[in-house]
């Protein structure tokens, strides 16, 4: 097996037009393609950051997390940055929260989570 990279994380969101504001417009991913899927009666949307792509897909009916974030599945999504302190004060300034910042203890770099607006954990590392 030769494994190269990540190539997308999907995501299930239950209100499509609030997270695709979310990601595209606050977080600044760019889109590759955006169907409706009349089949399935919902909406694929390839957004992309750099080298990685997301794919998010509507589910108004999927069941909520249990937990955040130790439920089974995705933990959460990380994003590396440069400096953790700017990129909370844009967050800030778009009305996000974040937690407060933490150092990782093994990188020992700064690190925090926010979350999207089906409560995703989203995290920055430095």
């Amino acid at each position: 097996m030769a494994l190269h990279a990540v190539h997308h994380v999907a995501i299930l969101v239950q209100d499509y037009e609030k997270s695709r504001h979310f990601y595209v417009d606050l977080l600044g991913f760019h889109i590759l393609r955006e169907n409706y899927r009349p089949n399935k009666k919902d909406w694929k949307l390839d957004l992309a950051l750099d080298t990685m792509e997301l794919e998010i897909f509507s589910a108004p009916a999927a069941p909520p997390r249990p937990t955040r974030p130790e439920a089974l599945g995705l933990r959460h999504l990380a994003f590396r940055v440069a400096d953790i302190k700017a990129e909370i004060a844009d967050l800030q300034a778009k009305g996000i929260i974040c937690e407060p910042v933490r150092i990782d203890e093994y990188s020992n770099k700064p690190f925090t989570f926010f979350f999207d607006p089906d409560g995703l954990p989203l995290e920055l590392h430095e």
